[in-house]
């Protein structure tokens, strides 16, 4: 397994296109075609499925695609610890998420951040939920940003509470729930909901879905594989949706609406240790303040 083996796979990946992916890499397409199935050949898996019309990413290779991410990374950073010997040191902060909602907090804590570190190079990466705790596990990222798991998930991790997100129902201004106050579960299992994935949801979402789907009809819910999806939904007025209030925008004409009897969940930071990395220990301090 080489680095032009793995580029070669997370460019497929990416494009889904043999074609389009030996473009980008400037090589033939046979030569991308070589290195796949030398790949598959070496994992013992086929990472792709492939047509005459379509490429599809296997379940094998969407495993692999954090592995490779990772290799071809690491190479990425040895090399460049080499391109300029006379340069300083950098101070590496990785952090993890599953949802780009949540970068969107950062760009103001890192701003500050970075005066007290003048070497800090984040790393920000946005990966499936299923995947993300592995990578605080193995160490491939600093901390992980989110919400409080149960403790049923048995994370191997510290937490630290930054603030508390309510969670709220939104729906276009055109829905008549929109010029109510507040409302209560029962109100909301007349409405169509746009729902997000369980799987992908915080656990308290997660359960109040679950209460909304009782004995309804297929016809009235609308699936989404991510929070912004069903900001979307919600706001061309396709149903209601329930969502911490972070996922929405400010910016967004949309109504927020409280949910009676529904307390806020915990949001916060996963980390295994503060211990000899300072950048971390700030961060947390600053998005305390700022949260």
């Amino acid at each position: 397994m080489n680095t032009f083996q793995l580029t070669c796979f997370l460019t497929v990946a990416e494009t889904l296109n043999f074609a389009r992916a030996a473009d980008h890499l400037h090589v033939t397409q046979p030569a991308v075609t070589q290195q796949i199935h030398s790949l598959e050949k070496e994992l013992n898996v086929k990472l792709f499925k492939r047509t005459t019309r379509t490429v599809k990413i296997t379940q094998e290779g969407l495993v692999f695609l954090n592995d490779a991410r990772n290799i071809v990374a690491l190479s990425e950073r040895a090399k460049k610890k080499f391109e300029n010997p006379c340069g300083r040191e950098i101070q590496p902060l990785s952090l993890g998420c599953y949802s780009y909602a949540q970068l969107f907090l950062l760009p103001l804590i890192l701003k500050q951040l970075a005066v007290q570190f003048p070497d800090l190079h984040p790393r920000l990466r946005v990966v499936p939920f299923q995947y993300l705790y592995r990578l605080l596990e193995e160490d491939d990222v600093d901390a992980i940003i989110g919400f409080r798991e149960p403790d049923s998930k048995k994370i191997s991790a510290l937490y630290r509470e930054l603030t508390r997100i309510p969670i709220v129902c939104i729906c276009s201004h055109e829905n008549p729930l929109s010029q109510r106050q507040t409302v209560a579960m029962d109100d909301l299992k007349k409405e169509k909901i746009v729902l997000l994935d369980p799987a992908k949801a915080q656990f308290d979402v997660a359960r109040l879905q679950g209460q909304l789907m009782g004995g309804r009809a297929p016809s009235e819910f609308y699936f989404c594989e991510s929070a912004e999806a069903a900001v979307i939904l919600a706001q061309a007025g396709f149903g209601i949706s329930i969502l911490p209030d972070l996922f929405i925008p400010p910016t967004l004409s949309l109504a927020r609406i409280p949910i009676e009897g529904v307390e806020p969940v915990s949001f916060g930071i996963y980390y295994k240790s503060l211990q000899g990395n300072p950048p971390l220990k700030s961060l947390i301090q600053i998005m305390k303040k700022h949260l």
